[in-house]
């Protein structure tokens, strides 16, 4: 027994001293939780290269050790292209996940309701693709940050090249929801403060993702335009083109189209896309520049596949957030807020500056004209236009937004 209570004794020793006789472990770094929305149900020609580029930056940034020490996690969600469906689940990520901010959306009307949800609940929302332009200006407020290049920033790279164009007759088809009447509204005001003699003399609209083109076509037909000024996307883009083509109707009309030469839309026409369209797009294939051939290296290593202009948003958002938070310190959101404005980072597509004055990034574009080549639509002759050009002065921004 004596010998028994010894061996006892030593074993309890051992376990006091294995106990007390190292450092405690460093506790484990907090995970930065980020809410993402988008409408993956839909659109995914775009959505879904939008999360493989995010997916890339997330993985990235965590293999390199996370932001201040701490790993991000996103917590995604389908927002079904609902505005109504988007805000009850920013309600859930903020109140039930305890997210940080909100990242995301791609149609507008989605886009302006979560500005609003922001505003409301003073969190910090970064909306990664929604185009109108009342996101930062007539509905801008300070909790609201836009990343990609707004309707009027592009229309006004097209309405300079437009300009070239001998055309004095216009005519205009567009969405009719937020995104589309900014669109017009833009282009119409800029190309006639270039061209004073311009005139137009049709105005399509069309409800979103429901065009009868053949009865678009003849309506624009009748007016006898000398160009057009295009802003359909998606389903109703590839409508648009096969019934114009049909009939004949762009042979001798001058073609303005924007976001067409975006590999998401431009892809599946095949060789039905339209040549000589003067376009924003996203010529890929061709950009040398050497911080878009590693992004390019590195996600068709990732994924397999080529990226499209939603994986360079969905990259350029999740590296927006993790920039953010590397500056603040902190997941307070007047910090983040403080951190975002005047904010820049080198993106794939070059500098990236989030505007202290309306919170619209300086992200550019790409403009160019549409060919064949291989059987496939293509981008030629295009040139990188830097988004801060193509704004209007701040005393016109600050009018925009009321102040």
């Amino acid at each position: 027994m004596k010998i028994i209570r010894i061996v006892s004794t030593v074993i309890i020793m051992m376990v006091f001293l294995a106990i007390f006789s190292y450092p405690p472990a460093a506790p484990a770094a907090d995970t930065i939780k980020i809410g993402e929305i988008n409408t993956y149900s839909k659109l995914t020609n775009f959505t879904f290269p939008y999360r493989n580029g995010w997916k890339l930056a997330l993985e990235e940034i965590n293999a390199a050790g996370g932001v201040n020490g701490n790993k991000i996690e996103v917590i995604s969600r389908d927002d079904a292209g609902k505005p109504g469906e988007a805000v009850k689940i920013a309600e859930e990520l903020l109140r039930k996940d305890k997210v940080t901010l909100i990242m995301g959306s791609f149609f507008s009307h989605v886009g302006l309701a979560l500005t609003d949800f922001a505003k409301r609940n003073k969190v910090l929302y970064v909306a990664a693709e929604p185009l109108s332009d009342a996101l930062v200006w007539a509905k801008g407020n300070r909790y609201t940050f836009r990343l990609r290049p707004s309707t009027y920033m592009q229309a006004a790279m097209l309405a300079a090249e437009a300009a070239k164009n001998p055309a004095k007759r216009w005519a205009t088809i567009a969405p009719n929801y937020a995104y589309g009447k900014d669109a017009v509204k833009a282009f119409k005001q800029i190309l006639k403060t270039l061209k004073p003699d311009v005139e137009f003399v049709a105005e399509q609209w069309p409800a979103l993702f429901k065009i009868n083109a053949g009865s678009e076509i003849q309506a624009l037909a009748d007016a006898k335009p000398e160009a057009i000024y295009n802003v359909t996307f998606g389903g109703d883009l590839a409508k648009f083109v096969r019934e114009g083509s049909l009939r004949g109707f762009f042979k001798d009309v001058f073609v303005v189209s924007l976001l067409t030469g975006e590999p998401e839309y431009l892809d599946p026409l095949k060789n039905e896309a339209p040549e000589g369209w003067l376009v924003t797009g996203y010529p890929w294939y061709d950009i040398k520049t050497p911080e878009h051939t590693q992004f390019l290296d590195d996600y068709q290593k990732k994924f397999n596949d080529y990226p499209r202009n939603g994986s360079v948003v969905g990259y350029n958002v999740m590296m927006t957030v993790a920039n953010v938070l590397k500056k603040a310190k902190s997941t307070d959101t007047e910090k983040m807020i403080t951190a975002l404005e005047g904010l820049s980072f080198l993106s794939p597509v070059g500098t990236v500056t989030y505007r202290k004055i309306d919170h619209q990034s300086t992200m550019g574009a790409f403009v160019g004209y549409t060919a064949l080549k291989d059987g496939k639509g293509i981008m030629k002759d295009w040139t990188f236009l830097d988004g801060k050009d193509y704004l209007p002065s701040d005393a016109e921004v600050m009018q925009l937004r009321g102040k």
